[in-house]
């Protein structure tokens, strides 16, 4: 089953990285995002298919991404605060399936992808820090991401 859309609520950081990937690789893209398209350096760009919510809070989207999306991956570095901590307890709180990974612990991608397979996840909503509170995520973010999704492509195309 494969996944047929990436969402994340579009924040810098992880959020764009998946994004970004999306895109890259043909996924269909977009989440919810604060009203305002708001995030840290301005307002999302028009590229990305985001919807807004109501309110320009961020814990709306952040929930809104966790209740609409099959599953949920965070990417992270070192420990987990904010808005990432927010998206793992409402993940929690709503039984959705979550799959937690440390970048600085050279997660393996295949373990991502078995998670992906076995909870049937069709929408994978990807969260983490945004930027300014941990440099250089949008880059891990990315190659793990690619790695994990075109790779995850592939194996789907190929029927295994």
């Amino acid at each position: 089953m494969p996944v047929l859309r990436i969402v994340s609520g579009g924040q810098t950081g992880v959020d764009r990285a998946a994004l970004d990937v999306a895109i890259e690789l043909g996924f269909e893209q977009g989440g919810w995002c604060p009203r305002g398209r708001l995030s840290e350096d301005g307002p999302i760009p028009s590229h990305y298919s985001m919807t807004e919510t109501d309110s320009s809070e961020y814990s709306v989207r952040t929930e809104r991404n966790v209740l609409d999306s099959d599953g949920t991956l965070i990417l992270y570095r070192r420990r987990l605060s904010g808005g990432t901590q927010l998206t793992y307890e409402l993940t929690s709180k709503q039984n959705k399936p979550c799959l937690v990974l440390d970048l600085l612990k050279t997660p393996d991608p295949e373990q991502a992808r078995r998670w992906i397979v076995d909870a049937e996840i069709r929408i994978l909503n990807v969260a983490g820090p945004r930027a300014s509170s941990s440099p250089a995520i949008y880059r891990m973010a990315h190659a793990f991401l690619k790695e994990l999704l075109a790779d995850y492509q592939n194996r789907a195309a190929q029927g295994s």
